[in-house]
């Protein structure tokens, strides 16, 4: 498929055809207006807002999916076979509707988006979760709204509000304490894998931010899982003539979610709902993820939570309305 000027050449693909509009803006962005920053009608801000919130939703069953999937796949496998269905799924859609390939001015930006939320994301949490329990791994996730912002300030230039910033941190701060206080506060091996997965996927959130106000967000993905294709086929063969498989209800529903769920739809429309609210504001959606997570692990897996459950979701869903108000 020979490369195209712009992934967006064709109007009936495209979210805009105007190139002083960034995608998904829903208009023209006034004089004076943070760089980065998306302004739009109240109805694209919402709509926005409402993606965003659907991709958190998709990304906090993640983990009890994954737990779901390690009873039937080795760590190695699950991550490939999950890559693989993804990207067959993606490259299907790119196919049917004739999207171009995307320019090579983007290429950089979708090797990003492939290393961080394509494979280094699902790979260092599923060896995490071998040994951690989906409780413990939450704190990446509460921290990852923070790391998200900062990494956008610095590649973007966004620069949020101080009372952005400071509930940003107060609800990373709750989310913080009460996750370690669910873990009995303490740090395990699987510590190294959660943090490094914190640092790549902030990377991939950002990066793929960006490009989804150049192109539709179902096209950042799907062009980032089709181009790891070559990779998670050859590791998902390698994988399962070395780990052992055993298939059962919860296994497969488990490596479907996180394939078509959360590796698919779920940054679907999480890329569009950041083009069209912005970055720092999308990514402090996810401040309630962790939230949603322990709730589906008590749901799926039988875990249990402390009475401070209801009282640090009202602090987080304080501090996503502050952030979701202030300027950024």
């Amino acid at each position: 498929m020979k490369p195209q000027s712009s992934a967006t050449d064709r109007p009936a693909i495209a979210v805009s055809t105007r190139s002083d509009t960034p995608a998904g803006t829903g208009g023209d962005v006034p004089a004076g207006a943070p760089a980065g920053t998306p302004v739009g009608a109240p109805q694209a801000s919402g709509r926005g807002t409402l993606l965003a919130a659907l991709g958190v939703v998709a990304f906090s069953l993640t983990f009890p999916a994954t737990a779901w999937g390690l009873e039937g796949f080795g760590p190695w496998s699950l991550v490939a076979v999950r890559s693989v269905l993804a990207a067959l799924i993606a490259g299907g859609c790119l196919l049917a509707l004739r999207v171009p390939s995307p320019a090579r001015r983007h290429w950089a930006g979708l090797a990003v988006v492939a290393a961080g939320v394509v494979v280094g994301f699902p790979l260092l949490t599923t060896l995490a979760l071998r040994t951690s329990t989906t409780a413990h791994a939450a704190v990446v996730v509460g921290l990852l709204p923070l790391t998200t912002a900062l990494l956008s300030a610095l590649r973007m230039g966004t620069r949020p509000s101080r009372t952005f910033w400071a509930a940003a941190l107060a609800g990373a701060a709750a989310v913080v304490a009460f996750t370690v206080q669910q873990s009995g506060g303490a740090l395990t091996t699987a510590d190294l894998y959660l943090f490094g997965a914190l640092l790549v996927c902030a990377a991939g959130y950002t990066e793929g931010g960006r490009l989804a106000r150049v192109m539709p967000g179902w096209q950042v993905i799907g062009w980032a899982l089709v181009f790891c294709l070559p990779l998670t086929v050859f590791g998902a063969a390698f994988a399962l003539a070395h780990e052992p498989v055993h298939l059962t209800a919860h296994s497969v529903a488990g490596l479907l979610w996180v394939a078509a769920g959360s590796q698919f739809l779920g940054l679907v429309v999480w890329y569009r709902g950041m083009a069209l609210i912005g970055i720092p504001k999308a990514s402090q959606l996810q401040l309630a993820q962790p939230l949603l997570t322990l709730v589906w692990s008590v749901l799926l897996l039988g875990e249990h939570l402390t009475p401070a459950a209801p009282l640090t979701a009202a602090a987080v869903l304080v501090c996503i309305a502050v952030t979701q108000r202030a300027r950024g």
